[in-house]
């Protein structure tokens, strides 16, 4: 039975080139990863293979370890020193796994070993274009240009996206809402690049980092002598956005006074600098983006609720990075990808098993964090590909700890006495009736791991009523 493909795969039409001098094997591959729903490649050389990759871009390189004149060995060499992230699977025969581990080690994503499942090929492709950025929705194409570095898969960035694609042609006023670290200035540079007013500045502030006394100079402006140290004008950064964009970050961290002086702004489209006599026109879009519950906010009576209104045209959500846990392999790769460079280094990706441990840890800090913790692991990385090491010693995860099958059981059964006896308040009774264990059994097991009912009484030294 053909393997099932993962859904969405089909749709992407992801670009693989296999390459292989063996012409019966290299129609066989090509047949099957066409019925999986991929477009297909092909060459008989290394040499047929490097120029397909110049003019095509695939996303994966399928090749076999043997090939007339430069191996696969010297392929991959090639294909690392100008496509580095670029993912190589090698197919070998038992005779060349030698080569194929070397081949690991200076980072290939993985091989084969000839003859291989159908289900196992499938795996290891789906693993491999997970490294590969173009494999992306986001595309590279000039009309495109927009989305640069916003990387997804997942159909709630798509919805998102589509969302502020649309909007971005109005003049409408955004409110970006979402955690701290999902990239709400990302997309709101995004708007910018997508809008009429691409070509004017695009100004950001964040709205909680600044003392109130500064933030009203330098969203507004200030006259020359205005207050105390205002030796010279200063043009606040409605003005300098003018004709542009102005992203208030965490505008849900403005204080009330200034709140009621933006309404204005907002209102008349005019800013009167601080201690000047009259108001300047602006032509300011501007967008927003909070953290914080402004509705409650609102209730509160921290937030202006006709401010929120002028604000509030049009609402885009960013999910959390724990939402689109599909994006977290292809965000790394394009975060190692931004780094390669940064570092100087010859990486060329993330392992597999290192991958797995990102896609499925908790992200409280969201992308954020994400890039905080493939930098960390970029910056220390010795190999080609970053090791699960690195990347649990980043995300600050100690390695499972191989204990003995009676260790397991030791810790297991103290851990469950222990909460047995909080959750009963330190009565036996009861918690050896949800032990399903007599009271003598359970003061044994008490004994045996030197736990008594008196240290998780709420009163030491009293008996619990269903002990009596």
């Amino acid at each position: 039975m053909k393997p099932a493909l993962k859904p969405g795969l089909k749709s992407d039409a992801a670009h693989v080139l296999v390459i292989d001098d063996d012409l019966d094997l290299l129609r066989l591959l090509s047949m099957r990863l066409n019925s999986w729903g991929f477009r297909v490649s092909t060459a008989a050389s290394a040499e047929e293979g490097l120029a397909r990759i110049a003019v095509e871009a695939p996303q994966l390189v399928l090749s076999d370890i043997r090939l007339p004149g430069k191996d696969g060995l010297a392929l991959f060499d090639e294909i690392r020193s100008t496509r580095p992230t670029l993912p190589v699977i090698l197919l070998t025969a038992h005779g060349t796994i030698p080569d194929a581990v070397q081949a690991m080690s200076r980072g290939v994503f993985g091989y084969l070993t000839k003859p291989f499942e159908s289900r196992i090929l499938l795996e290891k492709i789906e693993q491999a274009l997970q490294l590969s950025p173009l494999g992306a929705v986001q595309e590279t194409g000039n009309g495109e240009a927009w989305r640069e570095g916003i990387v997804f898969r997942s159909s709630r960035m798509a919805e998102v996206m589509e969302e502020a694609r649309v909007v971005a042609a109005s003049d409408a006023s955004v409110l970006i809402r979402g955690e701290s670290g999902t990239g709400k200035e990302v997309l709101a540079r995004a708007i910018h690049r997508a809008s009429p007013r691409a070509r004017a500045p695009f100004v950001a502030i964040n709205c909680g980092a600044i003392p109130e006394q500064l933030l009203e100079s330098e969203l507004f402006g200030h006259a020359r002598g205005s207050f105390t140290g205002a030796a010279g004008a200063h043009v606040g950064l409605f003005q300098t956005a003018d004709g542009g964009t102005l992203f208030l970050d965490e505008i849900g961290d403005m204080p009330l006074a200034l709140q009621v002086k933006l309404l204005r702004v907002l209102q008349d489209r005019a800013v009167r600098p601080v201690g000047a006599t009259r108001a300047e026109p602006v032509d300011v879009r501007v967008l927003s983006a909070t953290h914080r519950d402004l509705e409650v906010a609102m209730a509160e009576g921290q937030f202006r609720e006709d401010l929120y209104y002028r604000l509030d045209v049009v609402t885009l959500t960013l999910p959390r990075l724990d939402e689109r846990r599909e994006d977290i392999p292809l965000l790394a790769a394009y975060f190692v990808q931004e780094l390669v460079r940064k570092y100087k280094k010859g990486i060329t990706g993330i392992a597999p098993e290192a991958l797995e441990v990102l896609a499925s840890a908790a992200w409280p800090g969201n992308v954020r964090q994400l890039y905080n913790v493939v930098e960390q692991s970029c910056a220390l990385a010795t190999t080609p590909l970053i090791t699960l090491t690195l990347i649990q010693r980043a995300l600050r995860v100690q390695s499972m700890e191989a204990l003995s099958y009676a260790e397991a059981k030791q810790r297991f059964e103290r851990n469950y006495l222990v909460q047995l006896l909080k959750l009963t308040d330190g009565s036996v009774a009861d918690a050896a009736r949800i032990a399903d264990r007599n009271r003598t059994e359970f003061y044994r097991l008490l004994q045996k791991h030197e736990l008594t009912p008196d240290m998780f009484r709420s009163v030491p030294g009293s008996t619990g009523v269903s002990d009596r």
